[in-house]
């Protein structure tokens, strides 16, 4: 009997010290999403990035897993429509700085299935005051929703210094000299303690590391006269607002600890596009310089990371592809939310990639960019090879920058392979391609009129 006794007390901490409580059944895990603003792969110390301090977000992967292969949209909107839906663009994108009002998100699917929703940070998808609301968000502290600066001329930045955040459409007032990230930040913590009880949804939507490149308060020089075009080619406080960000991220997983909910909650972190272009930084010890804006792998390819206690084994690396339309069905799976059968998702879970189960990678990414409804970049990609519907097809690993397209009669047995892998990638969205790109925007304002009419 004293045998027995000991061996459950042996087996009960260990239980214990590797979170396994998080895992208990009928508890639903609580899920903080992290969206950071412009930071590419290169950008993190454990990716290899050797010019920031991110010692925060460096630990939350090696206790948990990074992916190598985590690929979103080149620009924000473009990202932030097709991670809260889980649809490609090619389906549902209706212009820069918007979302349709009739599609179902993560939050509203959520908040059917129990949860108690927030976001806090950058909107960017439409100026009607309950549309947060509309698409699932309880709560909502944001910027650049019903205001996109301040009032008329937008002669300074608002999201950083004496910001102008809207809580649920209205403008919050605020001391002087006050900091937006640490606004939402406040604002973030006080959501998660009052509903510490869970479940809860946390879209955390930080605003850096975003143009314009001014100090944070931790800058030597933080009193600067803030005018919207200054320090616009002074890259050099890049490094701080990363430091920054990445300490808001610490303060967001001590908060967790505090509460006694960290081993309960899902945290994954992600970036919306690569780093801005004037940004070069050393990675591997070579020079490399962002590529926002663009359809190639700088562009695109971003930093994540997924950290969940008693659920995904400490320092693992994951190689698989991974999309932001992904995430929709991912979150959905975790807290046991139904998918809509009528909706065309086009994501797919990785929760099977969390917990080391077996599953179905993905052998392809599909990418149908048009920011403004123009320039349309369409392509689908694996993860060396890229092609794209007028034909060009490169090795990325050889050629990232794609300066040269390989030469159909050279091409060797894999790389024919991926091509017509590739090719019929592509053919399966030939009938959601929008035929006339100015339709699509006439049927967004029309779509938003009749929300508006039936609410």
């Amino acid at each position: 009997m004293k045998n027995l006794l000991l061996l459950a007390n042996l087996l009960f901490a260990l239980f214990c010290r590797e979170g396994a409580l998080a895992a208990l059944p009928g508890k639903k895990p609580n899920i903080l999403l992290i969206l950071a603003d412009d930071i590419g792969y290169e950008c993190l110390g454990v990716n290899g990035g050797e010019s920031y301090k991110t010692p925060n977000l460096d630990k939350l992967a090696t206790t948990g897993m990074r992916f190598d292969q985590a690929y979103v949209q080149p620009l924000c909107t473009p990202t932030r429509v097709q991670i809260m839906t889980g649809q490609s663009n090619v389906r549902n994108y209706v212009g820069f700085g918007k979302i349709n009002p009739n599609d179902p998100t993560f939050a509203s699917l959520l908040k059917q299935a129990g949860y108690t929703t927030c976001m806090v940070g950058k909107w960017q998808l439409g100026k009607e005051t309950s549309l947060p609301q509309k698409l699932g968000f309880d709560e909502a502290l944001l910027w650049q929703h019903t205001l996109l600066r301040t009032e008329g001329k937008g002669e300074r930045d608002t999201r950083y210094r004496d910001p102008v955040l809207e809580k649920n459409g209205q403008v919050v007032p605020l001391p002087k000299d006050s900091y937006g990230p640490d606004e939402i930040l406040k604002y973030a913590c006080e959501f998660m303690t009052r509903h510490k009880d869970g479940p809860f949804l946390l879209y955390y939507a930080d605003f850096l590391p975003h143009w314009p490149f001014v100090p944070t308060p931790e800058s030597e020089n933080w009193n600067p006269p803030q005018k919207f075009k200054s320090f616009k080619g002074e890259s050099r406080y890049f490094a701080d607002m990363v430091a920054y960000m990445d300490k808001s991220v610490g303060k967001l997983m001590a908060k967790l600890d505090e509460l006694g909910i960290r081993d309960n909650t899902l945290i994954l972190f992600v970036g919306d596009n690569g780093t801005d272009g004037p940004i070069v930084s050393i990675w591997r010890g070579q020079q490399f310089q962002g590529g926002k804006g663009s359809p190639k792998r700088a562009g695109m390819h971003v930093p994540m990371i997924a950290n969940w206690p008693g659920v995904i084994p400490p320092g693992t690396v994951c190689d698989e592809l991974l999309d932001c339309s992904d995430f929709l069905p991912t979150l959905c799976e975790v807290a046991s939310a139904a998918l809509p059968k009528n909706i065309p998702f086009d994501g797919f879970s990785f929760l099977p990639l969390l917990k080391q189960q077996p599953g179905k990678p993905r052998e392809w990414i599909y990418s149908w960019y048009s920011a403004t409804l123009a320039n349309l970049h369409e392509s689908a990609f694996d993860k060396r090879f890229k092609l794209y519907t007028d034909g060009r097809f490169y090795d990325m690993d050889a050629d990232p920058l794609e300066k040269v397209p390989l030469d159909e009669a050279k091409l060797d047995a894999t790389a024919k392979a991926s091509k017509a892998k590739l090719a019929e990638a592509l053919n399966q969205f030939k009938d959601a391609r929008p035929k006339n790109l100015k339709q699509v925007s006439k049927k967004a304002g029309q779509a938003a009129e009749e929300r508006e009419a039936v609410n």
